[in-house]
């Protein structure tokens, strides 16, 4: 790429999230776009200082200094263009997760075709559903529009009826909708997303203008019987979801002024650089990309541009845990501990994170206990997500698809001490099978990338190719359905100085080809008793591959994994897993 092309386009990217706000440069080094340092913060969004805003220029200082080059002047303003002496940016963008999961009313026509499509619109951003109505809802009228009432429902999205099709059944729901809003204080009316038939849009505006704080058209969802189309909506919806934390934090607006109005929700910013990796990659496989944060557990899975985004708040790390025993149990969660913790303390640990969800694990107690539920909540994401995936994509076994690569975000598991802690929470919590590359976001870049490529497309490559992405191991994980300690693989490791190494790997085991980082090397799979190693039931082959301070991992666990019921040798299991691992 020519220099002349990008000369003198510094970008800022700020990600205001539920406990840490971060501020990346992005600059142009030799002619190509680099990522060039990232300044952090605590959010400061919530009491006593209640200002999402004072965060954000504490990350820019920290970054200032970092990077060593003036951002904002003197008076603490941001210096937007860049100037002659080589101070300030050109442009800025923000990306934000803070704020509670925003009350959801869903509304459909018939339950398995509008009502799913609206469901699945939903599931895409930081949203909890309180209510939903369709057709065949047993209340009478009054019941729901006492519902509706009670809940309160800070936004309604609205799909149902073919394009063309007809009308009546989505008018008469529309005045449900209508009579509830108006029996709302006006403070707390709705805003409403319309995606339904195209042709009752302008009636839509007409009658609910007056009594919702908002209303939006797209595109219809479902305007066929069979076909689905979730992104012209997804795309409104994250507007909507940035207008209604900016009624929750006015200070927003100055977020939005200094980016040129490109501000949106961090889930939506990654799941547009998971559908382009999906084609940048072109490996045959899905990318899926993974993201446990304070505010939800979001997963992005896209299959060659085909984007499926889960966002799970329930699963959060913060105040969510509150409520995570109503989806689990503590048993679910204390069957992954390495260290005998009684299950009251893992509850009073749950309680206090969810008070003080910034706060670090103190003890090694704390750290497994915070581990465990990393684990707990990335298996009920990944199996939630597979339910919804379309049925084309989703193994006839129950696993997850393959995936090439799988990319992992959050602070629970980048900032885990050690690589082998990273490593075992993923293979633990996703459960990948066959063949995989998983690689952190250790920088939480992705979504910020993805709100860049709102007003730079170069950019994103060019940080991507740099490797600003860092590789973490590939793991081969076969299928096999025999007794443990039935030898299942042989492995013959043939790096480039031609010196070879050779296992025989047994069902249970978990194993490190020794590789060392960043050396290249062909990998000779020979499966026994029919295993798949990702080639297909008793296909051998060869495949290469690159070292990581782990080398390369064979996890011949079995999947799904099972764990022993008897709680002593399930802990002994445990600690000689992150053993092995150099956890």
């Amino acid at each position: 790429m020519p220099t002349s092309l990008i000369e003198g386009n510094s970008i800022l990217a700020v990600d205001i999230g539920a406990v840490n706000t971060r501020a990346t440069y992005f600059d142009v080094v030799e002619g190509r776009y680099r990522f060039i340092g990232m300044g952090q913060s605590p959010t400061t969004s919530n009491p006593p200082v209640r200002n999402a805003m004072l965060g954000v220029q504490l990350a820019i200082e920290n970054l200032q200094t970092l990077i060593g080059k003036p951002l904002m002047d003197d008076e603490g303003r941001l210096t937007i263009p860049s100037q002659p002496d080589g101070s300030g940016m050109d442009s800025m963008v923000t990306t934000l997760s803070l704020g509670s999961a925003i009350k959801t009313l869903i509304v459909g026509l018939l339950p398995d075709v509008s009502l799913k499509s609206v469901e699945s619109l939903a599931q895409t951003t930081y949203i909890r559903v309180v209510d939903s109505i369709n057709l065949n809802d047993p209340r009478h009228i009054d019941e729901q529009v006492d519902d509706i009432v009670r809940h309160s429902p800070e936004l309604v999205l609205i799909a149902g009826g073919m394009d063309g099709g007809a009308s009546h059944s989505t008018q008469k729901i529309l005045e449900i909708i209508g009579l509830a809003a108006y029996l709302l204080p006006e403070t707390k009316r709705p805003a409403v997303l319309y995606a339904g038939n195209k042709q009752l849009a302008q009636e839509v505006k007409g009658s609910l203008s007056n009594i919702a704080s908002s209303i939006h058209i797209s595109p219809n969802i479902r305007p066929t019987l069979e076909v689905e189309d979730l992104a012209p909506a997804q795309r409104e919806l994250a507007n909507m979801v940035v207008e209604i934390r900016q009624k929750q934090m006015p200070e927003l607006e100055e977020a939005r002024t200094l980016s040129g109005g490109i501000i949106l929700p961090t889930s939506y910013a990654q799941g547009r650089m998971v559908r382009f990796l999906s084609s940048y990659y072109n490996s045959g496989k899905g990318v899926l990309s993974v993201d446990i944060g304070a505010s939800a557990v979001s997963m992005g899975a896209s299959f060659e541009g085909d984007l499926h985004l889960n966002v799970f708040p329930q699963l959060g790390l913060g105040e969510a845990l509150d409520n995570l025993l109503k989806l689990t149990t503590l048993d679910e969660i204390a069957r992954w501990l390495p260290l005998d913790i009684p299950a009251s303390t893992v509850r009073d640990y749950l309680y206090q994170k969810s008070v003080y969800p910034g706060a670090i694990p103190a003890t090694k107690e704390e750290l497994a206990i915070e581990q465990a539920i990393v684990r707990q909540n990335l298996q009920l994401a990944s199996s939630w997500m597979l339910q919804r995936l379309p049925g084309r994509f989703r193994p006839r076994n129950g696993l997850l698809p393959a995936f090439e690569p799988i990319l992992a975000g959050g602070a629970a598991i980048t900032s885990a001490a050690t690589t082998g802690q990273k490593l075992l929470m993923l293979l633990d919590g996703l459960q990948p099978a066959g063949i995989a590359t998983l690689a952190l976001d250790q920088n939480n870049l992705l979504a910020m990338l993805g709100a860049i490529a709102e007003v730079n497309n170069i950019l994103p490559v060019q940080v991507i190719d740099s490797g600003a992405l860092g590789y973490l191991a590939t793991v081969i994980s076969p299928i096999c359905d025999v007794a443990y300690g039935t030898p299942i693989v042989r492995a013959k490791l043939i790096r480039d100085d031609n010196s070879e190494m050779a296992s025989e790997v047994k069902m249970g085991d978990l194993q490190i080809l020794p590789l060392e980082n960043g050396q290249t090397a062909r990998l000779q799979l020979r499966p026994l008793h029919r295993a798949d190693v990702g080639l297909g039931p008793g296909r051998a082959g060869e495949v290469d591959v690159i070292g990581s301070s782990l080398g390369i991992v064979i996890d011949a666990r079995g999947r799904p994994l099972r764990l022993p019921t008897d709680v002593g040798q399930r802990r002994n299991l445990a600690q000689k897993w992150i053993t092995t691992l150099g956890g």
